[in-house]
């Protein structure tokens, strides 16, 4: 009797998918954990969803600084090549912060340091080097080839390259008891339910995919003479009505001079388990992330709260945005001032709640001036209260 089951997804894994050479320190054992946490987050919906709002929310609407100092102003509306912000950048950076539990960035400057360009790095193409003073840039790091790589040494140290830049980079990593040389993402500790409400969508995915037709288990009466005979036969029979993996499993048995082929049905009736699955893990991946449901776009089929997601984005706000966003800008204060010799304390990150509400006692021009409106303070009708209207 031959089996062949098409709900087998087969994983083939390199010995050595890195050609490690001992030069940099692998970024998890096979050195393309990045990679899975990548992966993850393409598939997992609330997961996704979490990281985007938090980079989001950490890089804010905007960047506030001293108006008064011309080069800050040119260097914040244009910080690199490709005509990025500084908002712009930040907001990688916490993407990559948020995903990777890592960020890098890097800093080109001349000779003279009298200019100052910033580029944000891929976190998925960057390791540690072996001598945990530089970071090594690869394109991919399943085929890694030294000659193909570059090296760029950690902040405050700078090196010269041949295009005649000195350049330097700044490692971003959250702190995490036992890992020395990279970050850890917050919400390591739901990995687990990420995958399991991914696999949960899946599943749905699947059944639509087979129009809810019933798994189970098809006989087929052949008579083969052969191993390769009867795997020919599975295989166009899985091609044609075998549907996605989970649907049918396929079984060869000889004839004896009686045909009876025949399908045996495999019923469940645990579709509120997998509900109750999928959303017990939703749940758990917001808690992981540090995060709230309402921030998440969890709760809008219950009916939209503007109260409740002002309150929670204040929590937010006080507890993981603010904390985050001075960690990012802490050292780039510090390069500017250091290279350029300009005060950048005044740079700042504008943040601004999801929903507005105004308040009942603020008045009409106070309210035009949070809405970017002209006012007037001394106008007698913009200075009744908008609890008179």
């Amino acid at each position: 009797m031959f089996i062949s089951n098409n709900t087998n997804e087969n994983f083939s894994r390199l010995n050595n998918p890195c050609n490690y050479d001992g030069s940099f320190w692998k970024w998890g054992s096979d050195n393309l954990f990045p990679y899975a946490l990548a992966s993850l987050s393409r598939k997992s919906t609330t997961h996704r969803r979490i990281i985007n709002d938090k980079a989001d929310y950490i890089s804010g609407k905007g960047i506030s600084y001293d108006k008064s100092v011309p080069d800050l102003k040119e260097l914040i509306e244009c910080v690199n090549g490709y005509g990025e912000t500084l908002r712009q950048m930040l907001n990688k950076l916490a993407f990559d912060k948020c995903l990777f539990g890592n960020a890098f960035m890097e800093i080109i400057t001349d000779e003279t340091f009298s200019s100052l360009i910033l580029f944000h790095q891929d976190s998925t193409k960057c390791r540690v080097g072996r001598d945990k003073k530089h970071i090594i840039i690869h394109h991919n790091w399943m085929e890694y080839n030294p000659s193909k790589s570059q090296k760029l040494p950690l902040y405050p140290v700078f090196e010269k390259r041949n295009d005649g830049t000195v350049r330097s980079i700044i490692h971003y990593k959250d702190y995490e008891p036992m890992f020395e040389n990279y970050g850890v993402p917050g919400y390591i500790a739901g990995m687990n339910v990420s995958a399991i409400a991914y696999k949960t969508d899946k599943w749905n995915i699947s059944r639509l995919d087979n129009s809810f037709q019933l798994s189970g288990i098809m006989m087929l009466d052949a008579d083969v003479d052969t191993e390769s005979e009867a795997f020919t036969i599975i295989k166009k029979a899985e091609e044609k009505f075998g549907g996605k993996p989970g649907q049918v499993l396929f079984m060869l048995k000889g004839t004896n001079g009686h045909e009876n082929s025949k399908f045996i049905p495999v019923t469940s009736s645990n579709e509120g388990d997998w509900k109750n699955l999928h959303d017990q893990a939703t749940t758990d991946i917001v808690v992981a992330h540090s995060w709230f449901r309402s921030l998440s776009g969890l709760d809008y089929s219950s009916g939209f709260s503007s109260e409740r997601i002002l309150k929670e984005y204040e929590v937010a706000l006080n507890t993981v945005i603010t904390g985050q966003q001075e960690e990012l800008l802490e050292p780039i204060r510090k390069i500017i001032r250091d290279i350029l010799d300009i005060d950048s304390s005044s740079i700042q990150i504008i943040n601004r709640p999801p929903a507005n509400i105004k308040p009942s006692y603020m008045k009409v021009w106070e309210a035009r001036k949070t809405d970017g409106l002209e006012y007037d303070e001394n106008d007698p009708q913009q200075q009744k209260f908008i609890a008179e209207l």
